[in-house]
């Protein structure tokens, strides 16, 4: 498996799993503020998998200004992501850091 990169504002850290990838992006990024709604939840995959369970697709759209592309690269990253990732070890590990 290729490593994954860190995509928020630049940053491009890599890791090895796409665990290590969602502790680095809620333990080293500034928190995410939902335009929607105002929810503050870590940003990247929280962020994405918060707007895509909780708004619609129209709400994401006019929040953020984003068109179709946009929308369907984030709902390929979180459809990648929880099909690898063992989110119960991430919550356990982000847990234990609390």
């Amino acid at each position: 498996m290729s490593p994954w990169r860190c995509g928020i504002d630049g940053c491009g850290t890599q890791t090895e799993t796409v665990e290590e990838l969602i502790h680095h992006q809620t333990t080293q990024h500034t928190k995410h503020e939902c335009q929607v709604c105002g929810t503050i939840v870590p940003d990247g995959y929280f962020a994405i998998r918060h707007a895509f369970e909780e708004h619609t697709r129209a709400e994401f759209v006019r929040a953020y200004d984003a068109d179709s592309e946009a929308v369907r690269r984030r709902e390929e990253l979180k459809t990648q992501i929880e099909a690898e990732a063992d989110l119960e070890a991430v919550v356990a590990d982000l847990d234990a850091v609390n």
